[in-house]
């Protein structure tokens, strides 16, 4: 049976006070040009990374994987958990596990040279093939390590995916895309010059124990993600649904963490508009390709109606209306507003439902 389509596109209008939640190399706020004019810019690695850490609150801690170079350390425990060995000979076995998977493990840190995004199961089942497979060594052992890192995934490794280089076998595509923020202005950059106070010097000392700057913007972002269902599914089964409301949760009232403490700049979305659509994912940025002007009204209020008003023309000009489309926020009129309760019920029926289809 041929699988059909199901994208859920995700567009936010989300306003966000003077803050650095994204810098580079220098400490500078993360920029890019767009339609001639330099914007503000969040990374979607930025916005994932938040995203994961909502995750941990969504959903069950098995079911949430770790990317890390200490995969050995990970493995060790789990192996001495079934198993009686040391917990050196646990670490020997599970190096020697890993090698044999095809792994590259650094001789100098004796860690993997690179990230490895793994599951909760996997790891189990790693360890549990380990110990079955005792001193012995070949070819079965070795497809028997590969087959436990490719099945069972976490649902973050789903969404985001996975790639390793020495064995493109166990890769996993994305099943979630997540564009980079932009602000849908032009950028103004700011700097904040600030004195500290050593609490201890001497009272006829006036003078700073420290001078700085921090270069930091406000800026109303548009924010762009969707979910291909399908290759959710396709891995996930029944817990896609969850996997949906789970994602969808965690990127509207996620926030990037830099330079929380100093600025405070934890805010929600202005709006938040979902669709659901069968012929392709939309990313609806080119509403903002010429940069809304500055006005005594802000950034928010034309920057809704921009979003719709190209959605209109993208709608009638080049692909099919959503199947389904829902509004949280904005002044929107004739589209279906609803609360975030009821938005990830919705979703939630959206994909069961999607699910009995492809089994029917």
């Amino acid at each position: 049976m041929r699988r059909t389509n199901l994208y859920i596109d995700f567009h936010i209008v989300q306003t966000v006070p003077p803050s650095c939640i994204n810098r580079d190399d220098t400490g500078t706020p993360k920029t890019c040009t767009y339609g001639g004019t330099t914007r503000a810019r969040v990374s979607s690695q930025a916005w994932k990374h938040a995203m994961r850490e909502a995750f941990r609150q969504e959903f069950d801690a098995e079911k949430i994987g770790s990317r890390t170079k200490h995969v050995q350390e990970l493995l060790a425990g789990k192996i001495r958990e079934i198993s009686s060995l040391s917990e050196e000979d646990a670490m020997k076995k599970a190096t020697e596990v890993l090698k044999d998977a095809g792994l590259s493990v650094s001789e100098k840190t004796n860690t993997l040279d690179t990230l490895l995004f793994i599951s909760e199961d996997q790891l189990k089942a790693l360890a549990k093939c380990a110990c079955e497979a005792g001193d012995k060594k070949g070819k079965e052992s070795k497809e028997a390590y590969k087959h436990a890192l490719k099945e069972n995934p976490s649902v973050d490794m789903v969404l985001f995916g996975r790639m390793i280089a020495s064995d493109p076998s166990l890769n996993y595509d994305a099943a979630a895309q997540v564009a980079h923020a932009i602000s849908t202005h032009a950028l103004q950059q700011e700097y904040d010059y600030f004195t500290a106070v050593d609490d201890c010097s001497p009272e006829d000392n006036a003078g700073a124990g420290h001078i700085g700057t921090t270069e930091f913007c406000s800026e109303t972002l548009y924010r762009y993600a969707s979910v291909n269902v399908a290759e959710l599914e396709s891995h996930l089964g029944a817990d896609s649904a969850e996997a949906v409301t789970g994602f969808a949760k965690a990127l509207i009232l996620s926030m990037p963490t830099g330079k929380q403490s100093t600025f405070a700049n934890r805010t929600i979305p202005d709006l938040v508009y979902v669709t659901v659509r069968r012929d392709q994912p939309v990313n609806l940025c080119g509403a903002y390709e010429k940069a809304v002007p500055a006005s005594k009204n802000g950034y928010v209020e034309e920057s809704e109606k921009r979003l719709f008003s190209y959605a209109k023309k993208v709608y009638e000009d080049f692909v099919d209306q959503p199947e389904a489309e829902y509004l949280i926020g904005g002044e929107e009129s004739g589209r279906n507003g609803v609360t975030l309760k009821e938005l990830l019920s919705a979703l939630e029926e959206t994909v069961k439902s999607y699910t009995r289809e492809l089994s029917d």
